[in-house]
């Protein structure tokens, strides 16, 4: 099911078939520091959306994780989904993750989509594609990524463009867990691609002026490195700046200010603890030369999904950020003061796990709703 929200209007979303009392629209306008809102539906029975892509035409275009590209058109779900899909890796975190269209898609029709790539048997890697979207398909699909990345979850799988030709794209920790030497973790390797945030040309080339082009054995398309699972990223164009959210542990998410070259210091520093036991992990909390997140969350929410908005039904938001949350199924807004992290609000608790949030071409803000499993089945 998808929903949306709206100032004493509307809040729209998404959301999975098993949210049946998600599903029920709010009849109560709910409060905030600057704007009322409420919270409708605007499409159910998807299976675990993962992203949405709003397309000219008025079309939304939702990822399912099990392996689906569906479309929105007019308000209802289109039976038939995409064809022309690649053979998808659909077990534990794997499936198909996210899409975005191109700056000038009106003209050029290309969509990028990221999945969890089979590499025969247990194994997958991050993959990103672009394609033409015509008549309901896909045609000339071209792998433009294949991560140098191996392990169990963990994909990252957040793509933004830059304006400027560019598209940056994250790629998780692939879940290789901390243990012994923290600064061989390959995280803090930057001749692999986990844990990383990668910046290629539209067109798949590496970019000249890359931070890492002419480092022995460094992998060319890594921007910053030190990550663990960024699954929230925008670039905003008026300042330049390139905003990520990324999973802690348990406890210790991040809000990060991705800068080049940056390490982001996963595992060896960071705020989180061993699941269930809650023992140590990190050396420290931060170290010199190191970035340092703009924000923590302890408990973690499971960030998942980052939108800055500009529209003009909340205008009172205009330059703040809205991150979901998973483990929190909750919704974030992030005011800002430049690069400073001012403040949060949490303004949607408890509807279910929100895996996307996307701002509409009509200025409402847009969510993708999981079931509380989380998990790629039918």
């Amino acid at each position: 099911m998808f929903r949306r929200f709206t100032p004493v209007f509307l809040f729209f979303a998404i959301a999975t078939t098993p949210l049946a009392i998600a599903a029920q629209d709010s009849e109560d306008f709910m409060r905030s520091a600057w704007h009322d809102y409420r919270i409708v539906t605007v499409v159910e029975g998807l299976v675990n959306p993962w992203a949405m892509a709003f397309l000219p035409s008025g079309d939304m275009l939702v990822t399912e994780r099990p392996g689906r590209l569906r479309i929105v058109r007019d308000g209802k779900l289109v039976m038939s989904p995409v064809e022309g899909l690649p053979d998808i890796y659909v077990r534990g975190q794997g499936g198909l993750l996210d899409v975005v269209a191109h700056p000038d898609f009106e003209s050029n029709r290309t969509l990028y989509i990221s999945y969890s790539k089979p590499q025969g048997g247990n194994e997958s890697t991050t993959s990103i594609i672009r394609a033409r979207f015509e008549d309901d398909a896909l045609h000339d699909v071209e792998e433009i990524f294949e991560a140098d990345s191996q392990g169990r979850g963990h994909y990252g799988s957040r793509i933004v463009f830059d304006g400027e030709g560019h598209i940056f794209f994250s790629v998780g920790d692939r879940q290789v867990r901390p243990s012994g030497d923290l600064e061989a973790h390959p995280a803090q390797d930057p001749s692999t691609h986990h844990g990383t945030i990668n910046r290629l040309m539209e067109d798949g080339t590496v970019p000249a002026d890359n931070p890492f082009i002419g480092q022995e054995e460094a992998e060319p398309s890594v921007y910053s490195y030190g990550h663990r699972n960024p699954q929230g990223m925008i670039f905003d164009k008026a300042t330049g700046n390139l905003w990520l959210t990324e999973h802690g542990p348990q406890g210790g998410d991040e809000v990060n200010l991705v800068l080049e070259g940056a390490n982001y210091g996963w595992p060896v520093v960071g705020y989180g603890v061993n699941y269930g036991s809650g023992s140590a992990i990190h050396a420290a909390t931060m170290r010199e030369g190191w970035e340092n997140p703009r924000h923590i969350w302890v408990p973690s929410i499971g960030t998942s999904g980052l939108m800055m908005y500009d529209g003009d039904q909340f205008p009172a938001w205009r330059g703040d950020l809205f991150a979901g949350g998973l483990t929190g199924e909750i919704l974030v807004r992030i005011s800002l003061d430049g690069d400073v992290v001012t403040g949060v609000e949490n303004l949607v608790q408890r509807l279910g796990r929100v895996r996307d949030v996307r701002q509409g071409p009509d200025g409402f803000i847009y969510l993708a709703l999981e079931d509380r499993r989380g998990n790629p089945s039918d």
